[in-house]
Order: C-alpha cells, then sequence, then structure tokens
C-alpha cells in the first residue's frame, strides 16, 4: 500500500531522514516512534507532500505522492492545529471537509453520531468557533475529521496527546476498529510507548532519521521499547 524508497531530507547537509526502504500494507496499524528529532513529523510531511524529499520517494497505493494528487482521494490527516480553520464552528468545519470528500450533511451527520461518546458533550452544538477550543476538543475534531468519506489511509501525528484518559481509550478502540472492520491503513506517531504498543501491530523506530527497530507487536514489546530510549 504504502512504499518509501532511497527516501532522504537534507537541511542545511544535514540528514533528518534517511529510509532505504520501507513498506506498509494495506489495512496495518503502524507505529513510528522515536526521540524529538529522529524524524517521525518529515517522514509524515513527506508522506502528505507538504515537503518535497532531497531524495527518493513514497508511493501510496501506486501513485508517487510528489508527482501526482491522485493519492488525495483516499487518504486522510491530522498532524496539528494548523490542519483546522480556526474560524469555523466544529460543524461547519465537518461540512467543509465532507464537500471536500463528496459528502452531503446528511452523510457527515450520519458519521458524527457515531461519535457522540468521543465528543462527550464538549464539541457538536457548543456555538464556539475552533481556535476558542481547547487543545484536546480541536484534537477531538481534527481526528474525526479524518473519518469523514471513508478514507483507506489514516495518518495522525501524536493523537494521544492533550486527550484525557478516557477519550484516549475510546481513541484506541476506534482505531482498532478501522482495521480490522475496515482494512484502513493507520499510521500513528506517538511518544507514548504504551499506548502506541497497544494500538498497533507493527513499531518502527527512528534514531536521527534511520530505521533502527522495525518490530511486530507482541507482549514484549513495550519492554524492549523502554530498554531501548532508556538506554
Amino acid at each position: 500500500m504504502i512504499t518509501a524508497h532511497n527516501l532522504t531530507k537534507v537541511y542545511n547537509s544535514v540528514a533528518v531522514l534517511n529510509i532505504d526502504n520501507l513498506e506498509i500494507p494495506k489495512g496495518q496499524s503502524f507505529g513510528l516512534v522515536g526521540n524529538n528529532g529522529a524524524g517521525k513529523t518529515t517522514f509524515f510531511s513527506l508522506m502528505l507532500d507538504l515537503i518535497q524529499p532531497s531524495s527518493g520517494c513514497i508511493n501510496n497505493n501506486g501513485v508517487q505522492v510528489d508527482l501526482s494528487e491522485a493519492w488525495k482521494p483516499f487518504t486522510a490527516a491530522f498532524i496539528d492545529e494548523s490542519f483546522l480553520i480556526g474560524y469555523l464552528t466544529a460543524e461547519e468545519y465537518f461540512y467543509f471537509i465532507g464537500e471536500l470528500r463528496g459528502r452531503n450533511k446528511a452523510d457527515v451527520d450520519q458519521l458524527l453520531s457515531g461519535f457522540k461518546d468521543f465528543f462527550h458533550g464538549e464539541i457538536l452544538g457548543q456555538k464556539k468557533y475552533l481556535r476558542d477550543l481547547s487543545k484536546g476538543n480541536q484534537k477531538k475534531v481534527g481526528i474525526v475529521a479524518t473519518f469523514i468519506g471513508d478514507p483507506e489511509v489514516i495518518i495522525l501525528d501524536e493523537p494521544f496527546a492533550n486527550l484525557d484518559p478516557t477519550t484516549q481509550i475510546r481513541l484506541k478502540t476506534i482505531i482498532k476498529d478501522l482495521v480490522a472492520k475496515k482494512e484502513v491503513t493507520v499510521l500513528v506517531s506517538s511518544h507514548d510507548l504504551s499506548h502506541v504498543t497497544e494500538v498497533c501491530e507493527r513499531i518502527v523506530v527512528l534514531h536521527k532519521g534511520e530505521v533502527v527497530k522495525d518490530i511486530q507487536t507482541s507482549a514484549q514489546t513495550l519492554k524492549e521499547l523502554e530498554v531501548f530510549f532508556g538506554r
């Protein structure tokens, strides 16, 4: 589904990402972990054609992302609050995303009705602009917006940050269901090792832009990661 070949990104003669080969099959829950500066957000930014690679390429379902926009209809992402439109209410933003993805208001309303527990009564019907919501509630809006239009690939950068424990638990269930029931390919970057090991069936560790571990998640994975990062 997703492949990266000879992928590099260089800033001021410093390589911040250097991945020879990486393949992520369809329907996999894929976790990306590493310390600050490891290259996680750089990799996601390259996947979304927000920055250009210094060399190599990423292919998403056969589409080279820096040469064609044909990957956009089946790919959704929430990286940070800059993806939101601050002067819209949550409903206005959801309907806007729905229009982009060919869904009418009834379609969007039907999808949103399934996230009442996730929203916890703090998102819909509040008559607040997105810029006036808390960081956690902004993140809820951004995450749920990625589900509109039944994308095949969803990219979430630090989705658990700023969420309360109840919402974190609900989000983990949502991600697991997307993979198990709809075969969506979900890519998650997180500093929280316990969350990522619980929700991802495969975890790649980046260190100074390079893949240093590629793990199929098991009962020992969390301990293995804790030992690695505790060195």
